[in-house]
């Protein structure tokens, strides 16, 4: 149900007002333009009652809106009460926000319009695009050093967590911390490309915390699912420093970071020290400043931090930094890590669908809702070895809350799981050895209907002709994103999502900068050899006539590799894909006249070696030994 958030709209337009502000605009994301956020910092979702992972919204004296993803077109719907007006994004005929904010300006012959926001959470580059757009048109980006949310908020918004740390063994990381900081400091002591002139590092500036965590073999919980801790990096070629509250610095952490000479600072005095101490180091080094050396941000730097530099006469902003390709690209340790965790994660998962079959179908119990499965997933989960927790909350969608791409079932409003109906899970894992995601979409009665298995055979169509996928060295993830659409294209079908992502090695789900999708971001970075990322096409139907609604999405981790093949045609070399994921898919829901041979033989040899690799970790003659025998059975048997 929508959340009533006239008072809490009413309350920012009063704060407005005293700022002297026409708007206001409320990002997802926290100071690090982390993807998902801890409680403390969801104040988009707040102040709209909006609680996807992805949207804007903006305020104004009369009027809000929300702008969101096709993820999400569906949820939003749902929740944003009548005080609200939804933006979809990536649709023709939906305006950018600052298009929005002008037409707006001008229907209330508004001249001069202040536009506010907190320069912590909006990262440089569409803070750029916002005052140029805004100049345009004679209105004003104005950042407001207190997040006026936060005072709407008040006392009920959650404290900022401060979690311990870990140390991430180099057993699972595969290399040490130190030698990453060499790594970056070699690529910072390069001269750095900006379109036909050359930069000079005086030092890297971090703020993503997945790069920070990478960087130095740390892990923390600050934000659920994401084996992250709030902190910020600077690297240069002499030193290195940690901004991070004190209270997480242990005597084992500091002799940790002492093998690097890393020096600790305070998380709250970044924005100074930056300007009182590196920035003045800079300024006064008369070398470096003949050199032309600035500081070095990637596009995630947040506003506050790049003022707190000297703006853009000493910082030099980069699509992304030296982390970002070397985070991505896993070494043997990480990607047999990767290997080992997902077959403990099948073995979890072949469980928990054993179980729920034989609750289901069996035992025709008729109580067990969407969250209740969720529950009972994560306990099979708990009991394999090197796991930490979720990777993000699954997804555990029946019947028409399949078709919400990125569904979160809650109490009491979840629906119960109907085994007659299609049944979507998209569940992951942490491991110290590897982080999981998987989905799988099945049918327990085992009747779905004929366009049901259509869809579904679609999608599995484009699953393994992604899979089976080979390319030349220097293809993107915007060209192979094709290989698992044209199936579904050949029906009138697709999806309003990204085919695949990258994803972290114990650390994010969802990690740059590589991607499969057919969005123009994803053809600057080209598939290489130890990339992770996933493969996973889908289809999502609203209810007609005559088939009521319903979600398919079939998703396998994979690795790139290098492929020998007969012939190399100018050299380049060829690459392909690896499956990762070792879990069976379901059978019932697909219409074996639409496969190739090719494709029946693809499926029955990926299912062979699921039943060869999981089947030693489940008992023999158990539930789920039996389930995963049926399941691995050959298709042209």
């Amino acid at each position: 149900m929508p959340t009533d958030t006239s008072a809490r709209l009413a309350a920012l337009r009063a704060l407005m007002k005293e700022h002297n502000l026409d708007a206001y605009i409320v990002p997802s994301e926290d100071a690090h333009q982390s993807e998902y956020i801890a409680d403390c910092d969801g104040r988009r979702a707040f102040i709209s009652g909006f609680t996807g992972s992805a949207g804007l919204a903006v305020v104004t004296a009369t009027q809000a809106a929300l702008w969101t993803d096709g993820r999400y077109f569906l949820q939003a719907g749902q929740q944003l009460d009548a005080n609200w007006t939804l933006q979809k994004f990536g649709l023709p005929d939906t305006p950018t926000k600052e298009a929005w904010i002008v037409s707006q300006f001008a229907e209330a012959k508004i001249e001069g319009g202040r536009v506010g926001l907190d320069p912590l959470v909006i990262a440089v580059k569409p803070g750029d695009t916002l005052r140029s757009a805004l100049s345009a048109k004679g209105h004003h980006m104005v950042p407001v050093a207190t997040n006026l949310v936060d005072k709407v908020w008040g006392a009920d918004r959650p404290a900022k967590p401060c979690n311990p740390l870990t140390i991430l063994d180099t057993k699972y990381s595969g290399q040490c911390f130190t030698e990453k900081l060499d790594m970056v400091r070699a690529e910072l002591a390069k001269p750095i490309k900006d379109g036909d002139k050359d930069v000079n590092a005086h030092a890297l500036v971090l703020t993503a915390l997945d790069d920070i965590a990478w960087l130095f073999n740390l892990r923390g919980s600050d934000i659920a699912f994401n084996p992250v801790f709030f902190a910020y990096a600077l690297v240069s070629a002499t030193e290195a420093v940690l901004w991070i509250d004190q209270a997480k610095i242990t005597p084992a952490i500091l002799a940790h970071l002492a093998k690097g000479a890393v020096a600790v600072r305070p998380y709250e005095s970044v924005v100074a020290d930056l300007t009182e101490t590196h920035l003045a180091k800079l300024t006064a080094d008369a070398d470096a400043v003949a050199a032309g050396r600035k500081f070095i941000v990637d596009a995630r730097c947040n506003l506050a931090l790049v003022e707190a530099l000297g703006g853009k006469t000493s910082v030099h902003v980069i699509t992304r930094n030296p982390v970002q390709p070397a985070k991505a690209i896993k070494n043997k340790v990480e990607i047999d890590g990767f290997k080992h965790c997902h077959l403990y994660d099948a073995a979890a998962l072949v469980s928990y669908f054993a179980w729920l079959e034989d609750e289901l179908v069996n035992k025709g119990r008729t109580d067990i809702d969407e969250v209740d499965g969720a529950t009972q997933l994560e306990k099979f989960r708990r009991q394999q070895p090197d796991l930490v927790g979720l990777s993000f909350p699954t997804i555990s969608g029946s019947g028409p809350n399949g078709a919400v791409i990125h569904y979160s079932p809650e109490k009491p409003s979840a629906r119960l799981i109907d085994p007659n109906a299609v049944y979507l899970c998209d569940s992951g894992a942490q491991f110290l050895t590897g982080t999981t995601d998987v989905t799988r979409t099945v049918h327990l009665g085992g009747k779905p209907t004929q366009f049901e298995k259509l869809a579904n055979t679609r999608v599995l169509q484009g699953h393994i002709g992604l899979a089976r996928a080979v390319f030349p060295k220097g293809t993107s993830g915007f060209v192979v994103d094709a290989f698992a659409r044209a199936p579904l294209w050949s029906s009138g079908l697709d999806y309003r999502h990204g085919t695949g992502h990258g994803v972290g090695h114990y650390l994010n789900v969802h990690e740059g900068p590589h991607s499969i999708s057919p969005r123009p971001g994803s053809l600057d970075v080209a598939l290489q050899p130890g990339m992770i990322v996933t493969n996973e096409p889908g289809y999502y139907h609203d209810a007609t006539e005559d088939q009521p609604a319903f979600g398919i999405r079939i998703e396998n981790i994979l690795v790139v590799v290098e492929k020998q093949l007969d012939n190399n045609f100018g050299g380049v070399g060829y690459l392909g894909f690896e499956n990762v994921t070792m879990a069976p898919i379901d059978k019932a829901l697909i219409d074996v006249s639409l496969l190739s041979p090719a494709e029946i033989e693809y499926l029955d040899s990926y299912h062979q070696e699921c039943w060869d690799k999981v089947s030693p970790l489940l008992e023999e003659g158990s539930l789920a030994w039996n389930y995963l025998k049926r399941a691995c059975a050959p298709l042209k048997a």
